[in-house]
């Protein structure tokens, strides 16, 4: 069998919500799902979710082999842009093949991806995490008290930005999922949007009064020695590494001691999820993948890896015209028993919806404030 082509798609999601976080949201809640097919020389198709960055110069390397030689097809993706570099929107490239070489790899073998990767049971356990920045108190109570109705025990609320809005919704969450557990789990997600000393006193202070399972991202991705600093001072664990693009850039946030919790952004495909949890475990530490409503696909690896802790739920729905091969409940994701990574793709009601317009919004959280992490007095709202 040989890779012979590939063609790309673009789907939606609509969360029926705003989403984002302390840098911006999208008012819609309408955001663009890439798609890439890879085709083979005898009619097997494999599906990845995730990025359409640099496909056609990536693709050279995959023209012509056996895609079930994911690990060499996927070393042979990082060789092609060796001068160039895999950092940044290339790696979201390569994430996107990876996944879709898998999906053959597990097509081909006849199971289900998690199955393939050696998991002997199909539930990932989860949390909760709604990219809630933008939602009113009543918006937030009622996406998660859905959440709460699938049995969710813990959260992740995004914030850090006015420290009495972030205590009335934690608590606000925490009375919500208080019927699954007496003492839910919750997280703060600042999205790189603190200095060192900012993050020290805003997570003291919210400490005083929310027992922290973790802060995410308090500062910028490449700050070891400040993460390492900050996590010496608090009481919550620091969670970060979503950002991180190849096990190259985790090697001094890892050295310094700057993760207790070791991430790894979903969209960056599986290979480099099994990569990333594999280093972690190697030095005693938990991994948790997040943004499965990018690349769902990676939920199967969770599934795979010793040290998985919890995967990040966004939503509870699919994009349109996909059929996921999953279900929440429990607290978690129950995978099915589809061949390959569990995803059906309905491109006529793609191609139709696509005919009513362009749903791309270059705004919202993927652009950083201009003045993160130089604030003195923050009111907690966004700059144009």
């Amino acid at each position: 069998m040989k890779i012979t082509g590939y063609r790309t798609l673009r789907t939606v999601h609509d969360w029926g919500r705003p989403v984002g976080d302390v840098n911006g949201f999208i008012a819609s809640g309408v955001t663009d799902v890439p798609l890439v097919i890879l085709e083979t020389d005898e009619g097997i198709e494999g599906i990845g979710m995730g990025s359409h960055a640099d496909l056609d110069r990536l693709f050279s390397a995959l023209e012509g082999q056996d895609p079930r030689a994911v690990s060499t097809l996927y070393d042979r993706m990082l060789a092609r842009v060796f001068k160039s570099s895999h950092a940044g929107a290339t790696f979201g490239g390569i994430g996107t093949f990876d996944t879709a070489l898998w999906d053959l790899k597990a097509k081909i073998a006849g199971e289900p991806l998690w199955r393939l990767l050696g998991a002997g049971d199909r539930f990932v356990p989860g949390y909760a995490s709604a990219l809630d920045a933008a939602l009113t108190d009543e918006q937030l109570a009622e996406i998660y008290e859905r959440f709460a109705d699938r049995g969710f025990r813990s959260a992740k609320l995004k914030g850090g930005r006015n420290l009495q809005a972030d205590l009335r919704r934690f608590e606000i969450v925490r009375g919500l999922l208080a019927r699954n557990d007496a003492d839910p789990a919750l997280m703060l997600d600042a999205n790189e949007s603190w200095n060192l000393k900012q993050a020290v006193r805003y997570i003291t202070a919210l400490e005083e009064q929310v027992t922290l399972t973790w802060v995410e991202e308090p500062l910028r991705r490449w700050d070891a020695a400040g993460h390492a600093r900050l996590s010496a001072a608090i009481k919550a664990s620091v969670a970060t590494g979503e950002n991180l693009t190849g096990l190259e850039q985790y090697r001094p946030l890892l050295d310094a001691g700057g993760a207790d919790i070791v991430q790894a952004g979903a969209v960056w495909g599986i290979t480099h999820f099994l990569r990333v949890a594999i280093t972690a475990h190697s030095r005693d530490l938990p991994v948790s993948p997040v943004g499965l409503t990018a690349n769902h696909s990676v939920t199967a690896a969770a599934a795979a890896v010793p040290n998985h802790l919890s995967a990040e739920i966004q939503d509870l729905g699919s994009p349109l015209g996909l059929r996921l091969d999953q279900e929440f409940c429990d607290g978690g994701v129950v995978l099915g028993d589809r061949p390959g990574v569990g995803i059906e793709i309905d491109e006529p009601a793609i191609e139709e919806a696509r005919r009513s317009g362009d749903w791309l919004e270059p705004a919202g959280p993927h652009v950083r404030s201009p003045r993160a992490g130089l604030r003195m007095i923050d009111d907690g709202t966004w700059e144009e």
